[in-house]
């Protein structure tokens, strides 16, 4: 029998949300080891004050299985 767990978390990019995913899944593997997938759960953009995007955010939902 498998146990999977799911972790939320928020990573961000100023180059766009595949680098945001990129980077968060990559940091997320330092300390949880067996993660098997991720959904995008939300996206945000940090705009400046003239309305260009300054920084991608996404929150991530991240499935691992337990041993």
């Amino acid at each position: 029998m498998s146990v999977a767990k799911v972790i939320e978390l928020t990573t961000s990019s100023s180059t766009g949300i595949e680098d945001a995913v990129k980077s968060g899944l990559a940091k997320c593997a330092e300390s949880v080891k067996n993660i098997q997938g991720a959904w995008v759960n939300e996206i945000k953009v940090v705009t400046d004050e003239n309305g260009n995007i300054r920084e991608w955010r996404v929150n991530l939902k991240v499935t691992f299985v337990v041993k």
